[in-house]
């Protein structure tokens, strides 16, 4: 395998030296970087499966983020906002600073104190920043809601959180359509329990008269002191489960969770004061929140946000706004990237993408290939490429390579070494250590600050989810491989399983042995029932533009049988136009079982391109094999 570098020419060995003897003590050090209006007691209080962070220290996400600023960086640009339609507005740190106190006031003069829940449901504006920083300035929780949720999911979150006040937005826009956010929020409000007020983002004409229009926040005073927090008191909850049944809200704290982002940004992007940095991530999932709402401010960053789809109106959108806006760090995720390969693998080569030096992956493994184009063609060979592994339950990067540290070996396909201050491991069955190149249970051993404080309202569910299969280790549910220099592999999800004939197949695994096809830009696998081998395997794939799809199932199943073996040997192969989809990029590999069993579809809310699924049944209908199970 060709081994890469990180080129940035970092090196400080004595920070992971520092972190591997005493990690609580490298923390401490790391918290001391921040603002803390009165220090902490006791750095770590752990009382398995619940650690505290920096007990009895008093701080401010908002203010660090804002107002430590205001003397040297008032007039930076925070935010340099994009929207489908090519129009622009940027946002300086002075003018951010101001329009958070006024949204602070405004929140406050409609009840609204620390503590009180407050939910977000807001396409990707500025404003869905600010909301949460206004939040976080008077102590309050904020609940961000992905704005392709339906009215059940936004009713279920802002019941199950206690809010009181929905902050949302007449309209969102996306791939040429307009999102009735408005809409769906008077519907969800009809079984919504505590809200008592609606503040509103309006973009187009019209508003309910009972709700607050958002330009309210102009008569408002820009003068809101931030309320000093202690570091253990909740920041927000972010739900991860679907529609059906009790959202799972996972509870984020403050001084820890900040601790945590704080470093890892810095880390991680080698951040300088020139860098324009871009992440792909919509704000309502984790990454949106620790690597676009807060930790570029907190590290005083400009970074680029975009309202619309990568590839609308064409495949070269991204390219576009990266070359506009000479973006030197770019963040997003491997199915974005297989998509934008899919269009044409080299069209990015026709935009001046010089000011990049370097890239990041997040939200699932990447797999070599992919790995390799974005080195060699996106970052022209010259840009680090680091793969970050995280969930939304450990707050930030918990396995990274680190450009903004150190320079190391980089793998294509691994995510390098877990963080200073991380101890991992990968455990067989028996919660033994694995030899080393052996699939197995990814573990972290030790407390970190960015690590949940519990699960909201279910403190037996955060035992049992992530503490019960290995006591005393969190299991994140991944399966991973540590090579013999350490290097993390991450497999996927440990219940992404197939068990064909009593053998274990990780769908990630037979994906990413699929797009190692020069023509594959992207695959999806299933099991189907079997009443021999207990499951079947389906697979989808999309080729890349102009490739011709002649003789493929046969190549296809070749490079399974060799790579992984017969018992991998798929029970069809479908080629596919495009994959159903959610707006984050999501294969929703739930709606191509539910095709291909006969089963009822369920909830199509979050799909983003509505014709996907005729497209997928289009084809099996072709060959006469859908609802064949």
């Amino acid at each position: 395998m060709e081994v890469y570098s990180t080129n940035l020419g970092r090196s400080d060995p004595s920070i992971r030296e520092g972190a591997s003897g005493d990690n609580v003590q490298f923390w401490d050090e790391q918290a001391r970087l921040l603002h803390w209006f009165t220090p902490w007691k006791e750095t770590l209080r752990w009382n398995p499966p619940f650690a505290r962070w920096f007990v009895g220290g008093t701080t401010n996400i908002s203010y660090n983020a804002l107002d430590i600023h205001q003397d040297d960086i008032a007039d930076k640009p925070a935010i340099i906002w994009e929207g489908e339609d090519g129009t622009s507005q940027t946002v300086s740190y002075g003018t951010l600073y101001l329009q958070v106190q006024k949204t602070a006031n405004l929140l406050k003069s409609l009840g609204v104190r620390k503590g009180d829940r407050v939910t977000i449901y807001l396409p990707m504006i500025p404003e869905i920043i600010v909301s949460m920083m206004a939040c976080a300035r008077l102590g309050a929780v904020h609940t961000v809601v992905f704005s392709g949720f339906s009215a059940k999911s936004l009713a279920d979150r802002m019941n199950d959180s206690g809010s009181t006040v929905l902050i949302t937005a007449d309209v969102g826009y996306r791939r040429g359509r307009i999102i009735p956010l408005a809409q769906t929020a008077q519907e969800a409000l009809k079984s919504s329990l505590k809200i008592r007020h609606t503040i509103m983002v309006q973009r187009q004409d019209g508003i309910p008269s009972t709700w607050v229009p958002w330009t309210e926040i102009n008569n408002k005073s820009d003068k809101c002191a931030a309320e000093p927090v202690e570091s253990t008191d909740p920041l927000f909850i972010l739900y991860t489960s679907g529609t059906t049944g009790r959202p799972k809200g996972v509870l984020h704290g403050t001084g820890g969770y900040m601790t945590h982002i704080h470093s890892t940004f810095r880390w991680a992007f080698d951040i300088q004061d020139t860098d324009i940095y871009h992440c792909t991530a919509d704000v309502g999932w984790v990454t949106g929140h620790s690597y676009v709402a807060y930790a570029p401010f907190l590290c005083g960053a400009t970074e680029v946000m975009y309202e619309g789809a990568p590839d609308h109106p064409n495949p070269s959108r991204t390219w576009q706004i990266l070359e506009k806006h000479k973006v030197s760090i770019f963040y997003t995720t491997p199915t974005a990237l297989r998509m934008l390969m899919r269009h044409n693998a080299m069209a990015a080569k026709s935009y001046n993408l010089s000011s990049l030096r370097l890239l990041g992956s997040v939200g699932e493994p990447i797999n070599p290939e992919v790995w390799v184009w974005y080195h060699d063609v996106i970052g022209d060979g010259r840009c680090p490429v680091i793969d970050t592994w995280w969930q939304t339950e450990t707050g930030g990067m918990l396995i990274s390579a680190l450009p903004g540290l150190e320079s190391i070996p980089l793998k294509p396909g691994s995510g390098t070494l877990p963080i200073p201050g991380i101890d991992m491991a990968v455990l067989d069955e028996n919660g033994k250590t694995a030899p080393p190149d052996t699939k197995g249970y990814l573990v972290v051993r030790n407390p970190w600050p960015g690590m949940m404080l519990t699960l909201w309202g279910d403190e037996q569910k955060y035992r049992d989810t992530y503490w019960s299969r290995f006591p005393d280790y969190y299991y994140p549910g991944d399966y991973a491989i540590q090579d013999k220099d350490g290097y993390m592999w991450l497999l996927g999800r440990a219940d992404d399983i197939l068990k064909v004939s009593g053998h274990r197949i990780g769908t990630a695994e037979l994906e990413s042995c699929l797009v190692s096809h020069k023509k594959v830009a992207e695959s999806a696998v299933i099991g189907v029932p079997d009443e021999i081998r207990g499951e079947g395997i389906v697979v989808f794939v999309v080729l890349r533009s102009g490739m011709d799809g002649m003789g493929m199932e046969s190549e296809l199943e070749k490079i399974i049988v060799s790579q992984i073996g017969t018992v991998a040997r798929p029970d069809a192969i479908h080629i596919v136009p495009i994959l159903p989809k959610t707006r984050s990029g999501k294969i929703m590999r739930r709606l191509l079982k539910s095709l291909v069993t006969g089963k009822q579809i369920g909830d199509l809310t979050t799909m983003e391109e509505p014709g996907a699924l005729d497209e997928v049944r289009r084809i099996l209908q072709d060959c006469g094999c859908d609802e064949s199970w």
